[in-house]
């Protein structure tokens, strides 16, 4: 049973994912935390520079592919352009990458407001592909704004970071990312080595520049290149990271800003993969619940969630042992099952395809599994991926600076597997994915401290398994009082605004398009 590709890219927005790409301690080339030095007269050339706006091309195949986005409701098409940025902020009279820019103009031009600029996350997502899939559930902010969206550098049509052919691929993402023996554990070392290498190879230079610091310093001539005086943002899931960094860098540029489905700020590599795998745990939970209130209408056997789970955890275990066909003569291993089943759980509207999933892995039957799994890895039908991973495995490992070898990460795994019976393995061992990365990482945690900027509002989903609920305290604790304002959302999935909640959607609403702040600690169900 096939994902549609609309409803597959409803699902790019994991901040982490388990099969985290292989991240030296060291390397000659540093991640740099530059503050601009150049010249004002290669500033001024890159500030001045104008934007040539084109009917929207199909997406490449870094992109994801498939056909050019369709018109807006109302019949108005989509725009795209490209953004000039320096390669090295510290020398923006240097060379300069390209940056994929969309956009889709305001309906009302004499009440509008501004561009609104969105990052729907990964980091590696497309913002050029993900923008028109999502655009009717932003249609209302369409009234005032410009909804603006962009691949960030190393993503999609942004100067990719790609590290290996689709053949290749196709293998790494069948290995075992959880090694039960020496011999396991040297071929996922070699392999993440050969991937890292990879990576290097492709992109060169450009490594230690694809985070996100200077993904934040694009925006921040995005800004001023739309015309805009204040950067109005929709961040979603590592948008949020993104977000908050932007603000601490540029606090007095905040215009009206909405982060959804809110990456912790203060965790570390450790502690953000342990909530990660607490809150697939708990997603994974409640699903199981939704099966046992359904008695004998959920195809899963078992009476209690620890009995529906103890079946998945079984399962697991079987395809560890011994893959089962999947799709054409590529077969569902263990990593696979897991990537999927962690893919279903990102929307509840999900939960049918993972029950129908489970039901025929236990059967023999692992192509709706592995097709989530797909999904997850960015790999089309065709059997072209697009780079989501790579830029995912670039952006991260170039931002966090630990390097946790294999052995570290095995003695951590008592305390993931306590977090996660199904999950915990894989969380616990991706902590050594950016372990033979070449280029140092920056930071044990970004800084988005923002004072003086203008409210922010932070909206955090109680059932959310990917970036937990937690997150959003965090975050509105760490932008600082007076910025954050906290908004909760008791519900499922991977972010609130979409969830069909029109207490959320009239919150945003109303603070992007009519500039009204709702009280800290607003709750919507």
């Amino acid at each position: 049973m096939p994902i549609s590709a609309a409803r597959r890219a409803a699902l790019l927005t994991a901040t982490t994912v388990l099969l985290a790409a292989g991240c030296s301690d060291g390397g000659d080339q540093a991640a740099d935390p530059v503050t601009p030095t150049g010249s004002a007269t290669g500033l001024s050339a890159l500030t001045s520079q104008k934007l040539s706006w084109a009917p929207c091309p199909p997406p490449s195949p870094a992109e994801g592919g498939g056909p050019a986005p369709s018109p807006l409701p109302g019949g108005a098409a989509w725009e795209c352009s490209f953004l000039q940025v320096p390669l090295d902020w510290a020398e923006p009279e240097g060379e300069t990458i390209e940056l994929a820019l969309i956009r889709a103009k305001a309906r009302d031009s004499a009440r509008r407001i501004g561009s609104l600029v969105f990052n729907f996350g990964g980091p590696g997502g497309s913002g050029v592909t993900a923008l028109p899939g999502f655009a009717t559930d932003y249609e209302s902010l369409r009234s005032r704004y410009d909804l603006v969206s962009f691949d960030p550098r190393g993503v999609g049509r942004s100067d990719p970071v790609e590290c290996a052919t689709d053949k290749e691929l196709d293998a790494y993402y069948a290995l075992d990312f959880t090694p039960d023996d020496i011999a396991e554990e040297r071929t996922l070392s070699d392999a993440q080595k050969r991937y890292a290498q990879g990576c290097e190879r492709d992109a060169g230079a450009a490594l230690p520049h694809v985070g996100t610091e200077n993904a934040a310093r694009d925006m921040d001539l995005m800004r001023q290149v739309l015309g805009d005086e204040k950067l109005h943002y929709f961040g979603i899931s590592y948008g949020t990271e993104l977000g908050g960094v932007y603000a601490h860098m540029f606090p007095e540029n905040v215009g009206r800003a909405v982060f959804d489905a809110v990456v912790d700020p203060e965790a570390g590599v450790e502690d953000g993969a342990l909530g990660q795998a607490r809150g697939f745990q708990l997603a994974l939970d409640n699903f199981a619940q939704d099966c046992v209130d359904r008695g004998d209408e959920c195809a899963l056997p078992g009476s209690s969630v620890s009995e529906i789970e103890a079946g998945i955890t079984d399962l697991l275990a079987e395809l560890d042992k011994k893959p089962i066909p999947g799709i054409g003569d590529r077969k569902l291993t263990q990593t696979q099952a897991t990537n999927g089943i962690a893919q279903a759980l990102y929307s509840k509207e999900f939960w049918p395809y993972l029950e129908q999933g489970l039901d025929a892995a236990d059967g023999g039957d692992g192509a709706l599994l592995l097709s989530l799994s797909d999904s997850m890895n960015g790999r089309s039908q065709d059997g072209s991926y697009s780079n989501i991973q790579a830029a995912n495995a670039a952006i991260n490992c170039v931002d966090f600076k630990e390097r946790y070898t294999l052995g570290q990460a095995k003695e951590r795994l008592g305390q993931f597997r306590e977090a996660s019976p199904v999950f915990g393995d894989f969380m616990g061992w991706s902590l050594a994915s950016c372990s033979q990365w070449p280029v140092p990482g920056l930071w044990e945690h970004p800084d988005v401290s923002a004072p003086g900027a203008a409210p922010i509002l932070v909206v955090g989903n109680t059932g959310d398994p990917a970036t937990p609920y937690e997150g959003a305290r965090s975050m509105v604790n760490a932008l600082g009082k007076g910025v954050g304002v906290e908004v909760t959302y008791e519900g499922e999935g991977h972010g609130a605004y979409n969830s069909g909640s029109a207490c959320v959607k009239k919150t945003v609403d109303a603070y992007l398009l009519a500039g009204k702040v709702p009280a800290s600690g607003t709750v919507c169900k």
